[in-house]
């Protein structure tokens, strides 16, 4: 019997009926309703609405239903008719709040009021807008500006963005820390090193005009399945797909178009990687090491016939730093690369023919690249691979980071940064009549670590649910708990609203796919995709209570209630008509954002703009940069007896922490999230069982004693010396300070950890998973016994 027989896993395609069905599962009683379905027809299409789950293009050229499973799902999670009201909070506690699940508290449906924190009765309160803003704008008056953090997620429009960061900055700070610090920060810093550009390269239409693709750590069928349809054409065009990556994801194996009905009828599927290979977590750089290896020597036979592999024109114009990689890559022994990658050469060196073959490519990554110690080494690896033959700069070619929430790329691009460097604080100085703060803000970490030691007073969160993405929960939420000030404004009630400062309010916002009207008319928002196109959206739905408020509203009465009067600071006019914010952006980011207003429904979006895809260069060295990995290994850690590097992955019924339901069907997992993911040659080497429960312990080495409880084994297609096992249930695993040394990004994609097995078997289920931290023998978490 072969291992695959031994494991856990799913024999069909990912799309398909699965697809639908994985819709109608969840919401069955609403997803059928004629205000569903024309908001869901409106999704991802010129003046329609832009969906608030994953990034991927809006592309000018749309199919009939621009939408994917976890789009629609979170269209619909948006949409239910249930109601979270004052009610519900006079009926439960918070410390009771605190015991349900994630999916529960989303269960629980939209919330309708604002609500402040009673301490005394341990229960939310409903409260009036002007008595939050006042009372908050009070707290915010009271303290040293720098002790606060004003977090978002990658949800926030560009408009509210903008406003927040500017609200920020006139209140004297740069602590701006976003959900783009906890997945591709790593792209942002190393890609800007390297190439002059944090973002990407690749806009939508390269897709159509490569000749290979590479990926390396990013699951499509579950994080970004519109991306199932250009790769379903290019797999049909016969364009290689070569896919490394430690897990078997089916949406990068097959794939059944749902909007083919002859694809739907017969069940066919389309082959979708030509080669996959299960790299070690980690293992990339050894990977890219190799290929680039290959290259050389291919390079090498080309010249004794008087050809080039390698694109000598391009890298003798535009790049520097060739020598000494070569002559890194030429040292480094193919039983080295092995060993780190778990591959053999004979896999590296065919994957890399292709590349040699190959005119045209485009690199493909995710956080499976982004979220390590060494990171930046993976990324800036990847770049050395498609430097070798000019493959950034022209059509069909370039650097391509898949890019998570609907808006993360868009709110650095308006000012959401720490790094003051990234900001045009000198336009914004003059365009608003203040002095900015120019010192370097806290980021995600930054934040993390100044909550543990006491210097933090503040928190305002911009939606997402912080306190359950980050590392280190138990420690955080015991901490958290002494804050003075917590700001949370969402649209659904999650484990984050639950830790309060001493001073907390909870505020209702409105929801993309609900109408905005202001006092000039229904308003248009604004958020920038995954290939740098910024896109309009308009909403038609009627908003779920009459007491919310936009984000815009919102930021600009906590700004109001705050700062000083500035007569160039406009908030009352600014939330009557959003076009004049855009005009506040436009003249702030002219050249990316002139004739704002015109272009915002332009089909396919309006380009931004990127330098390196012009082939101008704005690193240190005016060139594109070869740059020499300093490390073999991502993970930051040896490998020793008994450890283990950990993969947090998500599952196919959730989007970052938000959980749609307990159906990972693309991995054949049901009905449970309390699982251990082991190869079954790994799972007897362990003397471990199926079925039998463990506990998985941090092995940081830090003196810091981190367990999560309750796991059950499961046989699954894994490389060697690695487990997998679900975010953010894993997150108590992972210390903060593990991390990538340059960006700082949560270090998720490699914990190391040690299996403690227990005499107890039983059947997966949905009891939840406990977990225990204890500082120098003492248990923390704001649960602990």
């Amino acid at each position: 019997m072969s291992d695959q027989d031994e494991t856990v896993h799913y024999d069909g395609s990912s799309g398909g009926w699965g697809s639908l069905r994985g819709i109608a599962r969840i919401f069955g009683e609403e997803w059928n309703t004629p205000a569903v379905m024309e908001t869901l027809a409106r999704q991802n299409k010129p003046r329609g609405f832009m969906c608030v789950s994953c990034s991927w293009a809006k592309p000018a050229d749309y199919h009939a239903f621009e939408f994917c499973e976890n789009g629609a799902k979170a269209t619909l999670w948006d949409l239910t008719t249930r109601r979270c009201t004052p009610e519900f909070f006079a009926e439960h506690t918070v410390t009771e709040l605190r015991g349900w699940s994630d999916y529960d508290l989303e269960q629980t449906g939209r919330l309708t009021h604002p609500m402040r924190y009673d301490r005394a009765t341990d229960r939310y309160v409903p409260c009036a807008w002007e008595e939050a803003f006042e009372a908050i704008g009070r707290e915010l008056r009271g303290i040293d500006p720098k002790s606060a953090v004003f977090y978002s997620s990658g949800r926030a429009s560009l408009e509210t963005s903008y406003l927040y960061a500017l609200f920020a900055r006139l209140y004297g700070h740069n602590n701006l820390p976003d959900s783009s610090n906890m997945c591709h920060e790593t792209t942002s810093v190393a890609l800007k090193k390297v190439i002059g550009a944090s973002v990407g390269t690749v806009v939508f239409q390269d897709l159509s005009n490569c000749d290979a693709m590479f990926f390396f750590g990013q699951n499509t069928g579950s994080n970004s399945p519109r991306f199932l349809h250009p790769l379903q054409e290019a797999a049909k065009r016969g364009v290689p797909i070569v896919t490394f990556n430690p897990v078997r994801e089916k949406g990068l194996e097959l794939f059944t178009n749902p909007q083919s009905p002859v694809e739907m009828l017969t069940g066919k599927a389309t082959k979708i990687s030509s080669q996959y290979h299960q790299v070690r977590p980690g293992g990339d750089i050894a990977v890219l090491m190799g290929m680039c290896k290959h290259v050389f020597a291919a390079d090498d036979e080309a010249k004794k016939t008087g050809r080039r592999v390698l694109d000598a024109d391009f890298i003798k114009q535009h790049t520097t730093g060739l020598e000494e990689f070569e002559a890194q890559v030429r040292a480094t022994p193919w039983e080295r690369i092995e060993a780190e990658s778990g591959l053999t050469r004979e896999a590296i060196e065919g994957a890399a023919q292709v590349y040699v073959e190959a005119d045209r490519v485009i690199g493909i990554y995710g956080m499976g690249l982004t979220q390590h110690v060494h990171g930046f080494e993976n990324v800036t690896m990847f770049v050395n691979l498609l430097l070798l033959k000019g493959n950034i700069g022209r059509d069909g070619t370039g650097i391509s980071p898949v890019r998570g929430h609907s808006n993360v790329q868009g709110q650095r691009t308006v000012g959401i940064s720490e790094k003051p460097e990234l900001v045009p604080l000198d336009r914004l100085a003059k365009q608003f009549g203040f002095e900015p703060p120019r010192e370097e803000g806290r980021n995600t970490v930054a934040t993390c670590k100044g909550v543990l030691a006491g210097e933090l007073k503040a928190f305002i969160g911009l939606g997402g649910n912080f306190l359950r993405a980050i590392p280190e929960r138990d420690r955080m939420e015991e901490a958290w708990t002494r804050l003075r000030l917590t700001v949370q404004v969402a649209t659904k009630l999650n484990r984050s609203h639950l830790v309060n400062g001493e001073v907390a309010y909870l505020l209702p916002c409105l929801s993309r796919t609900e109408k905005d009207v202001q006092a000039s008319g229904p308003q248009t928002v604004t958020m920038e995709d995954t290939f740098s196109c910024i896109h309009g959206s308009i909403a038609q739905r009627v908003p779920a209570s009459e007491h919310l408020l936009s984000e815009v509203a919102i930021v600009a009465g906590l700004a109001k209630a705050t700062l000083a009067p500035n007569p160039h600071v406009k908030w009352d006019e600014w939330v009557a008509d959003y076009a004049r914010i855009r005009e506040q952006i436009a003249e702030t980011y002219p050249d990316e954002f002139h004739d704002f207003e015109e272009r915002k429904f332009t089909p396919g979006g309006f380009y931004r703009g990127n330098s390196a895809r012009e082939r101008i260069w704005k690193t240190e060295a005016g060139k594109a940069m070869f740059t020499p990995p300093k490390v073999m290994s991502s993970t930051g850690f040896e490998d020793a007896p008994g450890r283990y590097r950990l993969i947090t992955m998500r599952s196919n019924d959730q989007f970052n922490t938000t959980i749609y339901g307990y159906s990972d069907r693309l991995r054949g997992i049901e009905g449970t999230r309390n699982v251990m993911l082991i190869n079954p040659e790994e799972m007897r080497r362990a003397g471990l069982h199926e079925g039998q429960v463990v506990s998985l312990v941090s092995d940081a080495g830090d003196g810091i004693e981190r367990e999560v409880h309750g796991l059950v084994v499961m046989p699954f297609s894994l490389p060697d010396g690695c487990l997998g096992a679900y975010y953010p249930e894993m997150n108590p695993l992972m210390p903060v300070t593990h991390h990538d040394e340059h960006s700082k990004t949560p270090a998720a994609k490699s914990v190391p950890v040690r299996i403690r097995p227990t005499d107890e078997t039983r059947k997966p289920g949905l009891e939840p998973v406990s977990h225990t931290t204890r500082v120098e023998g003492r248990p923390v978490g704001i649960d602990a016994a």
